[in-house]
């Protein structure tokens, strides 16, 4: 039943060359999305509705704004500093999907966990430990890119899996979407506490669901021996890989403190998107269907850019994406009405995925397959480290009294240190330790 179901999918159009092992790859992709979009959704309501009011122990609206931004703060922090090790115990022989494994469970245990509370602090804190086990099992899963498929076929691949990542994502966002507007506020047929519940729960399962195939048939391929992976070896491992690429790969080098840059801008708006939108005064329900649209055109763009990326070398087609994004920040100075946060929501959703999936692989093509592990536990050091400066950035020009307009059209600025260090890293060559001259990625 499972092979004529992987036949099945594998023929239509949309999967049509991928493997088994590639196919399964990209459906967590579709399972993981399911909490992104919830993440950047009804989970702020959600906190908002709990944290916002007069009584005891509630808070004002700017101050829960301030309060959201720094728990994705701490998130990022902790990932960062945790994800280098686990990547780097990873890379050790058929360790990958233990990791991978049990941070997704967790995860999803307390994704459910989050629909239980009822009071803002302990919801805010249990969200954060979610976010952190859903950020380690992407370090992991990222690593696996190199196992799964070829390197002519990376941008393509990762390319699909945010793609089909922000359709499937839809399917379970609908389900918590409904029970939402259905809660006390609509008709009353569910109270709000019930609609959150049915929210966290549906996500967490999904999430598990169409995991299954990628523990079912992920085979790791690139590993360290052994004898490396001591906690000893471990950090000291890490150590040797950072001075290596602070001081001969310059490839990376650049590439890392640009995607820092770039990656800012992408995360912290994702990760705030509703609080824009909230702080405007515009009708939240209005926002969540811009938002849900935008997922359809994140899936376009992403197979847009999955098809350019056959022709077209990735760094061009990157540079594209950050110029994008450069134009949406400024854009965001003129924001007032639903209609330009539709706007925004479309132009963000043009370049969302192919950014995200792009960068990806070219850090694929760049790094020593059988340390992906603790590469991409690094890459993201980088990329969480990035998050934490754009959402401290919004808390503070929230908290100092300006406006949200402001804050987002400040992230332009990344956009445009990002798209020279790329420019930088592409002229490099591999690095490679036995001196050679490497081959241009």
């Amino acid at each position: 039943m499972k092979n004529k179901l992987f036949a099945f999918l594998n023929g239509l159009p949309p999967f049509r060359g991928l493997n088994q092992q590639e196919f399964s790859w990209v459906l967590y992709d579709v399972g993981n999305s399911a909490y992104t979009m919830l993440a950047c959704s009804l989970i702020p309501i959600w906190f908002k509705n709990l944290a916002i009011g007069e009584g005891a122990g509630q808070i004002s609206g700017d101050r829960a704004t301030a309060y959201y931004s720094l728990a994705v703060s701490i998130v990022t922090i902790m990932v960062a500093l945790i994800g280098p090790i686990i990547g780097a115990l990873a890379d050790r022989k058929d360790r990958r999907k233990i990791f991978f494994r049990t941070a997704m469970a967790a995860g999803a245990i307390g994704c459910i966990l989050n629909g239980f509370v009822t009071t803002w602090p302990v919801f805010l804190v249990v969200y954060v430990l979610t976010k952190i086990l859903y950020s380690t099992s992407l370090t992991v899963y990222d690593s696996m890119l190199n196992d799964v498929t070829t390197e002519e076929r990376m941008d393509q691949v990762s390319s699909y899996g945010f793609a089909w990542g922000y359709i499937g994502s839809c399917i379970p966002f609908l389900i918590a979407l409904i029970s939402y507007v259905l809660g006390p506020d609509m008709v009353g047929i569910l109270s709000e506490g019930l609609s959150k519940f049915i929210g966290f729960t549906v996500t967490a399962l999904w999430w598990i669901m169409v995991t299954v195939p990628l523990l079912r048939n992920y085979r790791q391929k690139n590993f360290v021996p052994a004898d490396q992976t001591s906690a000893k070896k471990v950090f000291g491992g890490i150590f040797r890989t950072l001075k290596t690429i602070a001081l001969k790969d310059r490839k990376v080098l650049f590439f890392l403190i640009g995607f820092f840059f770039y990656i800012d801008g992408v995360g912290t708006i994702i990760d705030n998107c509703i609080n824009i939108g909230t702080d405007l005064g515009l009708p939240t329900v209005g926002q969540v269907i811009f938002l849900l649209a935008t997922q359809v055109v994140a899936w376009g763009g992403s197979l847009l850019f999955a098809r350019l990326s056959r022709k077209y070398r990735t760094v061009p087609l990157i540079l594209t994406c950050i110029a994008g994004y450069f134009l949406v920040c400024l854009y965001a100075l003129r924001l007032q009405t639903l209609l330009h946060f539709g706007v925004l929501a479309f132009g963000v959703g043009c370049f969302q995925g192919s950014i995200q999936s792009l960068s990806r692989s070219y850090y694929s093509k760049i790094i020593p397959p059988e340390n992906s592990g603790e590469y991409f536990g690094l890459y993201d050091v980088f990329c969480k480290g990035a998050s934490f400066l754009g959402s401290a950035v919004i808390a503070s020009v929230k908290l100092a009294g300006g406006t949200i307009n402001i804050a987002v059209a400040s992230l332009a600025i990344f956009f445009a240190l990002g798209f020279g260090l790329l420019i930088l890293s592409d002229r490099q060559k591999v690095y490679s330790p036995k001196g050679g001259t490497g081959r241009q990625a």
